[in-house]
């Protein structure tokens, strides 16, 4: 379904994950690992190989989009589109879709040391948020991170989202208990604010 889906920008590019990224993430994953103790990031081959075999199966089935997060020509992460369903309207709502979500959850980003705190994830969020809103149409695009992870949270901030609360015990941690999420959303009448401010961050 999703095999030909490739989002390309000025030095970032976005295309499904495949096997044959498992050494390049291996590379990105082991550069540092100083920040990734909020995040799934596979640690050398077996774990690279196991995470491409479950990106695969949730794209495969539709429950998410896994994508390789190629920056100059190099991956240097992965990040998803989550929840890619219409919403079930009433039988003779005028917005009934097929084919396309009502809205998305961007998440499950992380990228390598030497990518963090460039242009590398404002230019991949942005063809992210492009897409959501600009093809598939979507009411909303939603964010959500352990409520502890501040950078994060600041990153997700910077591109205009608002912060609509904090879901208790809404997921697993990578300390193994559950989590606090940090819900934060972009709706639909606020995504050409957003873009603007988003050109003008990557224009600088």
């Amino acid at each position: 379904m999703w095999s030909e889906f490739e989002l390309v920008g000025e030095t970032v590019r976005l295309r499904p994950l495949v096997h044959g990224d498992i050494d390049a993430l291996v590379a990105a994953g082991t550069e540092s690992r100083e920040h990734y103790g909020y995040t799934i990031v596979p640690d050398g081959t077996q774990p690279a190989r196991a995470y491409v075999d479950h990106a695969r199966r949730m794209t495969e089935s539709g429950a998410r989009l896994v994508l390789a997060t190629i920056w100059n020509d190099r991956i240097v992460g992965s990040t998803s589109f989550i929840g890619m369903e219409p919403w079930p309207w009433p039988a003779r709502s005028p917005l009934q879709r097929e084919g396309r979500p009502d809205s998305v959850e961007i998440g499950a980003t992380w990228l390598a040391a030497s990518a963090q705190r460039t242009r590398c994830n404002t230019e991949a969020k942005f063809l992210m948020l492009t897409h959501a809103f600009d093809v598939w149409d979507v009411h909303a695009v939603r964010f959500r991170t352990d409520e502890r992870n501040e950078r994060s949270r600041r990153g997700i901030e910077r591109l205009g989202a608002t912060l609509e609360g904090v879901i208790r015990a809404d997921y697993p941690a990578q300390d193994g208990r559950p989590r606090n999420s940090a819900s934060y959303s972009i709706v639909k009448d606020e995504w050409p604010a957003v873009a603007e401010r988003l050109r003008q961050r990557l224009a600088s």
